[in-house]
């Protein structure tokens, strides 16, 4: 046994007798510490770092995410269940089948510094890992199961107005602004969806685009006459030969970013008056919630959005007192 294990072996010795000196008061400690290094010569033992979880989990992790892979999960998110994944690793420290329901609620109450919402992800990112592994029967239990979702606070989404849309529309100072707010606007689409296009991608003729969302699902969205005008105008005073739909001003020109797209939205919203924060999913929200005040088929925005529910379409339905209002003066008898 080297320095490195044989210093493991005595600070795991230390701290089992001490354990015994609590529960077991006047117990003959040299007696218990020599027998019991008797036993440890014949193992190897090495101490987990701290920052390094147990290659069992690194081993397990690797078959779920390449599962999800497989299942059409996209990177992004992807990234997102790893980083997840290896932060509650990195807390218990233990092989898979040895993590109890007690380690993830203790990991879980111990990240009380974030918003519930943060948690119930969490726990979501959890269930979805342990599940996978009792439904592959790679172990026996799911420690996740009993575990219950926080509650969470019912938050309307958020979305401007048709005065707020006006206001960023005439804060915009040049043509690649102004395209991409009438862009997400028109479409509805998430930011990852808009990023990934190129100009190729734009049917022009049937004023519409493929684009890919969750789960790499294809659907169509449509350009309004507006959008599609400054959509031109910004492509005419393009000077490049790069595919991508939208680039940078820097040359040379390369595809925006999701980070640059959010940071280009957040400074026009800046040149305004609107308090609220305003983000590519404030459009997409700005979008579904004027649609369906304006009586559009729940159905058909939900398609438009590339919602797997209706349900999830459902709370933008609700969104505003005005909505209901309309409904009462258009359909009450009097």
């Amino acid at each position: 046994m080297d320095m490195v294990e044989f210093s493991a072996g005595e600070q795991m010795l230390s701290e089992f007798v001490g354990v015994l000196t609590d529960l077991i008061p006047g117990i003959d400690l040299r007696l218990i510490k020599g027998k019991f290094s008797q036993v440890m010569t014949k193992y190897h033992i090495t101490r987990t770092p701290e920052n390094v979880f147990h290659p069992d989990v690194e081993e397990k992790l690797k078959l779920f995410l390449s599962a999800k892979k497989l299942e059409g999960m996209s990177e992004l998110t992807i990234d997102g269940y790893k980083r997840e994944l290896i932060a509650f690793a990195e807390h218990v420290k233990k092989r898979v089948a040895d993590i109890t329901t007690a380690d993830i609620r203790v990991y879980l109450a111990g990240c009380d510094k974030v918003m519930m919402s943060t948690i119930a992800k969490k726990l979501f990112v959890l269930r979805s890992f342990f599940g996978w592994l009792t439904d592959e029967e790679i172990i026996s239990r799911d420690p996740a199961k009993k575990i219950k979702a926080p509650k969470m606070p019912k938050l309307l989404p958020k979305a401007l107005d048709i005065e707020g849309l006006e206001m960023l529309r005439e804060a915009c100072e040049n043509e690649r602004e102004r395209a991409i707010i009438e862009f997400f606007y028109s479409t509805g689409c998430r930011l990852s969806e808009v990023q990934q296009l190129n100009i190729s991608d734009i049917d022009v003729p049937n004023m519409s685009t493929k684009v890919f969302g969750k789960g790499s699902k294809e659907r169509i969205v449509y350009l309004s006459f507006r959008a599609l005008y400054h959509l031109r105008k910004y492509l005419k005073s393009r000077e490049d030969d790069c595919p991508a739909l939208f680039v940078t001003e820097r040359k040379p020109a390369r595809r925006l970013g999701r980070r640059s797209i959010e940071r280009e939205i957040k400074s026009i919203a800046a040149r305004t008056e609107i308090s609220k924060k305003v983000t590519p999913h404030v459009m997409r929200h700005t979008f579904a919630t004027l649609m369906l005040n304006n009586g559009a088929d729940l159905a058909g925005v939900q398609q438009l959005l590339g919602h797997s529910s209706p349900d999830t379409t459902q709370r933008y339905a609700t969104v505003t007192e005005e909505n209901k209002h309309n409904q009462h003066r258009k359909y009450l008898v009097q």
